[in-house]
């Protein structure tokens, strides 16, 4: 069911100072922060040759990632996301087999403009699982 590994993502308390270590201690390229207020997060992707790392500040104190620092200030690893060829199947299989989908279980428009859902990280090893239409 689960393609690709998209992205690994990070929540970072300082976007800036976290671009400048991935840009110019790393030499990785780092887009343009996006702020996406429906997730109450404010992003930029690392671009490397097999997948990206997501860069993640808190947009508002309302923000999962506000809650997520809140108890690692340091931040750190806070979700990866794994590409699906169809979401709304993928989510009907999860259901049927009784693990959790955050929300309202309705896909709603990611960071790269594609419907995604969130899985329940304790049906997951503790893990915060993103599925994205690839």
């Amino acid at each position: 069911m689960i393609g690709s590994l998209n992205h690994v993502a990070i929540a970072v308390p300082d976007l800036e100072s976290a671009c400048r270590l991935y840009r110019d201690i790393l030499g990785a390229v780092v887009s343009a922060p996006v702020a996406m207020p429906a997730h109450g997060v404010t992003t930029v992707f690392v671009d490397l040759p097999n997948t990206k790392i997501e860069l993640l500040q808190a947009l508002g104190e309302d923000s999962p990632i506000a809650g997520f620092l809140a108890r690692r200030p340091e931040g750190g690893i806070h979700h990866v996301c794994y590409e699906v060829d169809d979401i709304i199947a993928a989510r009907d299989r999860l259901l049927a087999a009784g693990t959790r989908v955050l929300g309202d279980g309705e896909p709603r428009l990611g960071a790269h403009g594609k419907p995604v859902l969130f899985l329940h990280p304790k049906d997951f090893c503790g893990t915060l699982i993103e599925l994205e239409q690839a």
